[in-house]
């Protein structure tokens, strides 16, 4: 009788056991409030920003803007510094001649004969863009910088190759995000452009022609992150609900510099 007691006893525990342990898995299971930005990650606040950072900085800025959020006070972007290394030339320099779009680097071959490769940086103006002078910014210049391919959260060239079959493959995506180099009225002027491009040539060994290296190249921005006049580091724009806004970053460019894809410096720039 009394093993049968034992029996029931521990028979009874152990039910209670298995029901305790189907209430905690049930509570584990419970999903959590997924972040702002799926998958971005969180800036180091002893590390420079870095692509990643404004990729994600960006990616928030517009779907609070997208919905009519209005920002809080206070920025934790405002104030950090950033080294942002953009790939490019990933496909291979374009023929002589070819122009690309304003801010964004291009690697070109120099001549028809191919002996020597010339990179170059033109900044956009985008003194007179609608995302500047909706403002009540007092800048007396806005040199802009993209950040294309903003899917891509790596600082390296995509491996992933064209399928003329699929609709659209040949169209790359318009930059939604940017970097605007802003310049304070009456402010040192020495580390402007004012149209001129940055410019490096690459030429191959003992009179050759250069090697094309696979990865492409790197342009470096470095600075820090400024502020539109409402205390936010971004300001978005877009044309309609089902468009992608275009979001920009404010800040101050201290460095700019191209490098291989495995960040030898061939060129760089820097104020005075």
């Amino acid at each position: 009788m009394v093993d049968v007691k034992v029996k029931s006893l521990i028979s009874l525990a152990l039910a209670g056991a298995l029901a305790a342990c189907g209430d905690q898995e049930a509570v584990d299971a419970t999903p959590a409030r997924p972040p702002l930005v799926e998958g971005a990650p969180v800036p180091s606040p002893t590390l420079p920003l870095a692509r990643a950072d404004l990729i994600a900085g960006a990616a928030a800025a517009a779907g609070a803007y997208a919905v009519g959020l209005t920002p809080g006070e206070g920025d934790p972007l405002v104030g950090r510094s950033f080294s942002v290394s953009l790939p490019f030339g990933c496909g291979g320099p374009k023929a002589a001649g070819g122009t690309g779009l304003a801010g964004l680097a291009q690697a070109t071959w120099q001549d028809p004969e191919r002996e020597a490769i010339v990179l170059t940086l033109s900044p956009a103006d985008w003194t007179e863009s609608a995302l500047i002078t909706g403002t009540d910014a007092r800048w007396e210049s806005v040199e802009g910088h993209w950040i294309d391919r903003a899917w891509l959260l790596e600082d390296r060239c995509p491996t992933v190759r064209s399928d003329p079959l699929q609709i659209g493959a040949a169209f790359a995506e318009a930059p939604s995000v940017g970097l605007a180099g802003i310049h304070e009225a009456g402010a040192s002027r020495l580390n402007r452009r004012d149209g001129r491009a940055y410019r490096h040539v690459v030429r191959g060994a003992d009179g050759g022609a250069p090697v094309v290296p696979p990865e492409g190249w790197r342009v470096r921005l470095e600075g820090r992150i400024a502020s539109f006049p409402d205390g936010r580091a971004f300001r978005c724009r877009g044309p309609g609900p089902d468009a992608r806004p275009t979001c920009v970053v404010a800040a101050t460019v201290d460095r700019v510099a191209f490098e291989t894809a495995d960040g030898v410096v061939l060129s760089q720039w820097r104020p005075g």
